[in-house]
């Protein structure tokens, strides 16, 4: 019997209220890596449209569940609500599985106590939460939660050039629309080149390589726009066009402005060791 898993493409919060796309913690692309890691047979992607989301729950079932895709078994978490109006829940489900003769399991969610001297408060672990942890900069927290540590993925640009002349090159990341971007601030993460095609430089696709990460609007030279700039250390490589991941392990520092571009330096210094020795205990 093979194993689908089922995702919808765009988020479905976009349809039903356009224009409140969530922050998003993986890309298409990144989520059909993962679920193939697992050993999934069939990563199936539904487009969410306005009349898909017009489907009502006895309509989702035997058209989706029982016409197409033939089911024997759901498995979906305790919370799960489909069709229109997510008027559709387990409890339904379960009575439909009944009838159409499949069996359904509800997952309970992932939950964990934080805070030792309050151990009647538990966390669960959702993207809502995620997003929150990714937002405030906890990307420990986000990474504890993923499994994982936390993926932006993007483009290498053009930038203004400033980091080179300051003797730290970085590559600009663009990434898509909607990633979710860590707090502003100074990150130790891992750098790694996605393809196979040619790089230029001591840089190898596929290989990870440590990096210091700054996340803002370089406040020291007035800057306006929010980019992600990692400086891969000890390498040298023209990444321009290059498609990249930069996962987050650990905040080392808030964004901050500095008076003078000697301060902005040493501080930059101080970040890239302090990368290497956080990295290093990977």
């Amino acid at each position: 019997m093979p194993v689908v898993l089922m995702t919808f493409d765009p988020h479905p919060m976009e349809v039903v209220f356009p224009g409140s796309h969530p922050a998003q913690l993986t890309t298409l692309t990144r989520r059909a890596e993962l679920v193939e890691e697992l050993g999934v047979d069939v990563f199936l992607v539904m487009p969410f449209t306005s009349d898909f989301m017009k489907l009502t729950p006895e309509r989702y079932i035997h058209e989706l569940l029982v016409e197409d895709l033939h089911v024997l078994e759901v498995v979906v978490g305790e919370n799960f609500t489909f069709g229109k109006k997510a008027a559709g829940n387990v409890e339904m489900l379960r009575k439909a599985g009944e009838r159409f003769g499949f069996a359904v399991e509800s997952m309970s969610l992932v939950t964990e106590n934080l805070d030792p001297e309050h151990r009647d408060e538990r966390v669960t672990f959702s993207s809502t939460y995620i997003r929150s942890c990714v937002d405030a900069g906890d990307v420990v927290a986000a990474a504890e939660a993923l499994g994982r540590p936390h993926r932006v993925e993007g483009v290498v640009v053009r930038g203004d050039g400033r980091g080179r002349v300051l003797g730290f090159p970085t590559a600009n990341v663009a990434p898509p629309m909607y990633s979710a971007i860590p707090a502003d601030g100074v990150y130790a993460a891992w750098f790694t080149v996605l393809g196979h095609g040619p790089v230029m430089g001591t840089v190898t696709p596929g290989e990870r390589y440590q990096a210091a990460v700054s996340v803002g609007t370089n406040p020291t030279f007035s800057g306006r726009t929010r980019t992600v700039e990692a400086f891969v250390l000890d390498t040298e490589a023209d990444l321009y066009g290059q498609h990249v991941a930069v996962d987050f392990v650990s905040r080392i520092r808030g964004m901050e402005k500095f008076d003078r571009v000697e301060e902005l330096v040493a501080e930059m210094k101080r970040d890239a060791d302090k990368a290497r020795g956080i990295l290093a205990a990977q």
